[in-house]
This record gives structure tokens, C-alpha cells and sequence, in this order.
């Protein structure tokens, strides 16, 4: 039988209050001020100073704006820094975001109506239906998911196409875009149910990409098919490449074969053992592209390799919950930032596989590390280059203890040529199928 609160409950629990001496001190402040300004530790503040013994030039940091392109803001980044060191451009120089923005949201539209398709025959309100239809597609997205765009279409130089008031504010977009899925959704649903042939299906499809292309060319700009590549490089020499694709720019340029970069992830959860393959279901962007796999490895494992990688001048793309223990003005993200157990004298730990377990924590936004503060060989702060623009943290750039790191980061991309031979072999690994809700499937 359930259990009311009782009045004498609450009476109790009134004498309780008045009966600790710092009570309305304490809510004085916390009204006033906020848990989080209340709770503050400011000792903090002075062991995030932003020093690191390895301090990679990655350059100014780039603004997404009101989007949720983290992901592919940071994969980018690390992709610009190859092309700013290889040709000495100047500082400031982007690769388009609203590139991949575009290909992505067209190429999600195509992969959400196919698994419309694949689950036609499940009631609504089945589980995998329901998760399906509440978010048709949105700005978050994995680094293999960037990588299938790339694979297929290159990249372009961010003045070969500029960001657009619906790239940088993506809300009315994803909001029409939605509303078209789900409409097709209807649609497609019904044709399957009245067993119409694959070729109706497909040809109806068609007709809906179709829309769905204009809508985006409406709202971020038709990508370009070729463009002039000029540049000045630090010398003040002018450089240009006449009439090159997305994908010849990638290849002459950037250079990086992208199946030499994998994911790995630290989940401590008892379905997930560590040195196992993993991959989600219903989760990716271009149908039949590259596939999302993460290989799960314990925290120090995964340290030792994001050193080797920064060591050799290499910057490296995580996947975070930057909401947690985290001040975006002053640019840090530490587990001592703020203490509100000891403000509300209540106990509010848990550990980084019960906060995933009990939908407490999970990826929210992806980053660059671009350095490293080492003593006696061992981390204990890290550099991170965020995609907010120069206004927050120091000029853009954010410190991330190395506590912080161990619980609230949760994927690295790491080159293979970092690897050593037994990490090679189980990445190998047939990968596990998760389900499509789980926590290591967020994105970023």
C-alpha cells in the first residue's frame, strides 16, 4: 500500500529546520544567490589556471552559435589544425560547418524514413516506434557519423559555404523538418500496411526526399560542387587552387584517412565490459556508410593514449556531459567546482556507472583536447578547445581537471598508429548491438 505525507510529518520536519542553527542563513543565500553560486568553491578557480606542460596552437575557436553542431564543430577543428600547420594559413581559417549541416540533416531525413520502414509493421506505441518518432532527426551526431558525410562528400572551406540564419539558429528548422518526417512517416506507414509494392514505396520516398532537399536548400544554401581554394598563407603568399570538388579538397588538403581514427568509450556498467565492441541500434546518418562502433576500455587506458596523441602534436575529439560541474564563463569544468552536498547536508554521490544506469549523466557535447599539464608523468588538468565562441572560458578555451574527465567524459577518438597491438586486435571485435536508447548512443 503507498504511503502519504502526513501532516505531523511535515511538523516534524518544520521543527527539524528551525532546529539547525544555520537554516535561514543558508536560505538567505541560496534565494538570493543560486545553488550553484552558493555552493562554489573558489579554490577551484585557482587550480584550473590555465598552464599545461603540453600546449598544442590550435588557433582561434569557433562559435556555433544556437545549434547543436558540437560534434561536428570539433571534428572539424581537428581537422583544420592538419591544414593550418601544413600550409601555415592564417589564424582564424574554418572549414563549413553548414556543409556537413546540410548533408547530415538530409542524409538523417533518408535513414529516420528507412527505419520508418523497417519497423511499418509494429504498433505505435511499440518502444523502438515511439523512441523513433520523438526526435525524426536533430543537430547532434558521433564522430563516425561525421566521418560517413565526409566519405561521401567531402568538405568545403568555410566561404565556399558560409553559415545562414537557420544554420546558426537551428530551432525553426528542425522544427519544420520534424514535422515533414513524421508527416511522411504517416504515409509510408500506411503504404506498407495496405501492401503496396516496394517500387510505390520507394518511388513515394523519392518524392519525399525530394521535398525535403528544397526545404534545406531554402534554409541553409545548395551546396557547391566545385569552388576556387585561395588562401594567404603567414608569409603573406597567395595560393589557389581553381575548380576543385568537396572531396578533392579533402583528399589534397586535409589528407587524414579517416579509417585510421576510431572511437572508444568509458562505460563502467556491468552490460558493457570493457575491452568489448559496441555499436547502437537505428543510430547513424548515411545509409550504408560507415557504421557507429565503439570499443569500451578502462580510463587510465584511454589517458595514456589521448597523451601519446597530444605528445606527437595531434589534437584529439571527446564526447562529454559539459552540463556537469561545469562554469562556461569562466571556462571550467572540475568535480570541486561546486559543493552542494555539503550546502544541503544531504548525500548526492554516485558513481559514473550509476549516473548512466539511472539517466543521470550521459554525452551531451563533444570537444578538443589541445594540451595537457603532466606531473611526475601523470595528468592533472587538461587544455580543451570548445566551439562557443571566444567570449567564454579563455578566449573560448576551457580547463577540464583530470577528476572531471574520469566521470564525465565518455568517448576519444584516437589514431590507430597509438594503438598497441592487443587494443588493435579487440577493436577488430564484431561489435556487440545496443539498443537504441542507450546511453551510449547520445549525441553529442
Amino acid at each position: 500500500m503507498a504511503s502519504e505525507i502526513s501532516l505531523d510529518q511535515i511538523s516534524n520536519f518544520k521543527e527539524n529546520f528551525k532546529d539547525r542553527k544555520d537554516s535561514k542563513v543558508i536560505e538567505r543565500a541560496v534565494t538570493h544567490q543560486g545553488i550553484l553560486a552558493t555552493s562554489a568553491d573558489f579554490e577551484s578557480d585557482r587550480k584550473m589556471d590555465p598552464t599545461f606542460s603540453i600546449d598544442l596552437s590550435t588557433g582561434k575557436v569557433p562559435d556555433q552559435k544556437q545549434s547543436g553542431r558540437c560534434w561536428m564543430f570539433a571534428a572539424l577543428n581537428t581537422m583544420r589544425h592538419h591544414l593550418m600547420n601544413d600550409l601555415k594559413v592564417e589564424d582564424g581559417f574554418e572549414l563549413s560547418q553548414n556543409f556537413t549541416n546540410f548533408w547530415d540533416k538530409f542524409e538523417k531525413s533518408n535513414y529516420f524514413l528507412e527505419n520508418v520502414l523497417k519497423t511499418a509493421n509494429q504498433p505505435l506505441d511499440s518502444r523502438k516506434v515511439a523512441w523513433l518518432m520523438e526526435t525524426p532527426q536533430q543537430d547532434g551526431g558521433q564522430w563516425d557519423m561525421l566521418c560517413a558525410l565526409i566519405e561521401k562528400y567531402g568538405i568545403v572551406p568555410k566561404y565556399a559555404m558560409p553559415e545562414t540564419f537557420n544554420s546558426e539558429k537551428s530551432a525553426q528548422l528542425n522544427k519544420f523538418l520534424n514535422l515533414k518526417l513524421r508527416h511522411d512517416a504517416i504515409i509510408l506507414r500506411k503504404m506498407v500496411s495496405d501492401n503496396q509494392s516496394k517500387d510505390q514505396i520507394n518511388s513515394k520516398k523519392n518524392a519525399m526526399l525530394s521535398d525535403i532537399y528544397r526545404m534545406l536548400v531554402y534554409s541553409l544554401g545548395e551546396p557547391t560542387d566545385k569552388f576556387d581554394f585561395e588562401y594567404r598563407d603567414k608569409d603573406k603568399n597567395y595560393h589557389i587552387d581553381r575548380n576543385i570538388t568537396p572531396k578533392q579538397f579533402y583528399e589534397k588538403y586535409i589528407k587524414l584517412d579517416l579509417e585510421d581514427y576510431v572511437s572508444f568509450i568509458n562505460a563502467p556498467t556491468k552490460d558493457k565490459p570493457y575491452h568489448k565492441t559496441y555499436t547502437i541500434e537505428m543510430l547513424g546518418n548515411v545509409v550504408n556508410g560507415r557504421p557507429v562502433k565503439h570499443l569500451n576500455l578502462p580510463m587510465d587506458t584511454l589517458k595514456q593514449l589521448v597523451i601519446k596523441q597530444l605528445q606527437n602534436g595531434e589534437s584529439v575529439w571527446f564526447g562529454s556531459d559539459v552540463g556537469q560541474s561545469s562554469n562556461s564563463k569562466k571556462g571550467i569544468m572540475d568535480t570541486k567546482l561546486y559543493a552542494p552536498d555539503e550546502l544541503f547536508d544531504t548525500d548526492l554521490t554516485l558513481s559514473k556507472a550509476q549516473r548512466l544506469d539511472y539517466s543521470e549523466s550521459l554525452m551531451t557535447h563533444a570537444m578538443v583536447i589541445t594540451g595537457v599539464d603532466l606531473v611526475d608523468g601523470k595528468p592533472t588538468k587538461w587544455k580543451v578547445e570548445n566551439s562557443w565562441g571566444e567570449k567564454v572560458g579563455t578566449k573560448g578555451y576551457f580547463v577540464m581537471s583530470d577528476s572531471w574527465m574520469n566521470e564525465f567524459v565518455y568517448q576519444f577518438v584516437i589514431n590507430k598508429k597509438y594503438l598497441p597491438k592487443d587494443i588493435l586486435e579487440e577493436q577488430k571485435q564484431e561489435p556487440k548491438v545496443l539498443l537504441p536508447w542507450d546511453p551510449m548512443g547520445a549525441l553529442a
